[in-house]
C-alpha cells in the first residue's frame, strides 16, 4: 500500500522551511492545523517496509508534502468541493476500499504461505507438466467445414503454415504459420492436449478438432523431455498464487455464511 500517492505533491514548496514541534504529535501546524507525527511516522514506516532508508532528509520531503496537501485540502474545503455528490461517493468507496485492503492485509500476515507451502506447489506444478512438451502448429476455424476442407488441402500437399497464415483466427499463431511453440499439455484445453499426444513427428490429424474456441487442424513438429525451470525462479508465482487461492478460499467462506440478496438475480 503505497501511501505517499495520496498527498499532492506541490513543488513550489519543495525548499519549504520546517516549523518546531508545536505539542506532542504536532510537527508543523498550516493556518493553525496541525501536521501530526503520526502521520510522519506512519509514512516512513510504509517506505522502509518498501525497501528505502529512513533520514532526516525524507522526514523533511514528507512533512513539506503533507503541509503541500494541507494547504490543497483546506483551499478545497473553502471551495466546496467536500460538499459535491461524487466526492461524497468517492470518499466512501476510497473508506470501504482501504478497509479492505487492510483486512486482506491483515489477513496474509495471519495466514503465510509457508516455504513448505511452496516447494510442495512446486513439485505439484511439475507433476502436471509431465515429462514430455510438444510443438506443434495448428490453423483455427470457426465451422467443422471449413475445418474439413483445410484438412483435406493439407492432405493434398499444400503448405500447413501458408495456410495457417491465410486462414487460421488464432492471433497469436497466426503469423508464425500456426506455430505454438514449446507447451505442455496441462497448458491447452483438454480436447486439444488429447490430441496433441496422439500424434507422431509430422502427423497431423485425422479429422478436426472441437474447443471452445473452435475447430482446430493440428500437425505436430516434434517432442522432448520436458524442460521445468527451477524452484527459484517460479517461487515467486507459485507464492503469489497460492496467496490468491487462500484468499479466494478466505472470501468464498464469507460468502457461503452470508445472506445475499440481489433483486432480478437468483441463484446463489
Amino acid at each position: 500500500m503505497k501511501i505517499t500517492q495520496i498527498f499532492v505533491a506541490i513543488a513550489t514548496l519543495s525548499a519549504l522551511s520546517i516549523a518546531p514541534a508545536y505539542a506532542a504529535d504536532t510537527v508543523a501546524t498550516v493556518n493553525g492545523k496541525p501536521i501530526k507525527q503520526t502521520w510522519v511516522d506512519y509514512i516512513m514506516k510504509d517506505a522502509q517496509a518498501r525497501g528505502q532508508k529512513p533520514n532526516d532528509g525524507m522526514k523533511n520531503a514528507i512533512i513539506n508534502e503533507l503541509v503541500g496537501s494541507e494547504l490543497a485540502y483546506q483551499e478545497a474545503q473553502k471551495q466546496g468541493i467536500d460538499k459535491l455528490p461524487d466526492y461524497k461517493i468517492n470518499e466512501e468507496l476510497t473508506q470501504r476500499k482501504l478497509l479492505v485492503n487492510i483486512f486482506l492485509a491483515d489477513f496474509m500476515k495471519k495466514n503465510p504461505v509457508t516455504e513448505a507451502d511452496t516447494k510442495a506447489a512446486y513439485e505439484q506444478y511439475k507433476k502436471e507438466l509431465g515429462d514430455k512438451e510438444y510443438n506443434a502448429r495448428h490453423i483455427l476455424v470457426k465451422t467443422e467445414t471449413e475445418a474439413n476442407e483445410i484438412l483435406a488441402q493439407v492432405k493434398k500437399g499444400s503448405d500447413f503454415a501458408k495456410l495457417a497464415k491465410e486462414k487460421s483466427l488464432d492471433p497469436g499463431s497466426k503469423e508464425k504459420g500456426g506455430d505454438l511453440g514449446w507447451f505442455s499439455p496441462a497448458g491447452m484445453v483438454k480436447p486439444f492436449s488429447e490430441a496433441v499426444t496422439t500424434l507422431k513427428k509430422g502427423e497431423v490429424t485425422s479429422a478436426p478438432v472441437q474447443t471452445q474456441f473452435g475447430w482446430h487442424v493440428i500437425k505436430m513438429i516434434d517432442t522432448r523431455a520436458t524442460q521445468v525451470p527451477t524452484y527459484d525462479k517460479v517461487k515467486d508465482g507459485l507464492e503469489r498464487t497460492l496467496q490468491q487461492r487462500k484468499l479466494e478460499k478466505m472470501m468464498l467462506g464469507l460468502k457461503e455464511k452470508a445472506k445475499i440478496d440481489v433483486p432480478g438475480v437468483t441463484g446463489k
